[in-house]
């Protein structure tokens, strides 16, 4: 019979995300891990692989988390432009405390890490296309309701919101006047390039 794992996989790739998030790549030891998830190297080893195969699997899950919050949003709103502005919302004003839910732990990464993990940049890529990807998405969705100017074009405006997240992220550390924040993301819709 089979031995079977005496640990509930995606319990630990939750702990191990909230710790990357928290501290980054290259700050987390596999010291902190091990206190983290509750596992020994040896078993970290056994079931990932390594700490890059472990923080693979927490940017999958961190970006399936963002998925499912645009999922989510979208029931929530019958408006693409509001799923997207309740999405930066979100990744800006609900992640000043709370644990990551979307992009900036792949932006935090993207900052991170060098061409030494080339391998770990190239997959962080690919998950902030897959958000991206979500973005154009509801771009194109306003713009086929006449929101946004069908000449507009599309990718570049997901692009523009990437940004604006990753700046306004750094904006909300340091002033943390909600209103404030919650009118600087309105300003993005309200503003070139979306008119």
């Amino acid at each position: 019979m089979a031995k079977t794992a005496k640990f509930d996989r995606q319990e630990v790739i939750e702990k191990a995300t909230n710790l990357y998030w928290k501290k980054g790549f290259h700050a987390t030891s596999m010291r902190n891990l091990q206190d983290e998830i509750d596992m020994r190297p040896g078993s970290i080893y056994s079931a990932f692989g390594s700490k890059e195969g472990l923080f693979k699997e927490a940017l999958r899950n961190y970006t399936d988390m963002g998925l499912a919050l645009v999922a989510h949003l979208k029931t929530e709103h019958s408006d693409p432009l509001e799923v997207l502005k309740a999405f930066v919302k979100a990744q800006v004003i609900d992640t000043q405390s709370d644990a990551p839910n979307g992009v900036c732990m792949l932006a935090k990464t993207m900052g991170e890490l060098t061409e030494e993990n080339q391998d770990l940049l190239e997959v962080t890529k690919s998950h902030l296309a897959e958000i991206s990807n979500e973005f154009v998405v509801l771009i194109e969705q306003a713009q086929s309701n006449g929101q946004i100017d069908v000449t507009k074009n599309a990718q570049e405006l997901a692009n523009h919101v990437q940004i604006q997240i990753t700046g306004l992220r750094t904006f909300a550390k340091i002033n943390k006047d909600q209103s404030l924040l919650h009118a600087k993301i309105d300003d993005i819709f309200c503003h070139h390039p979306f008119v």
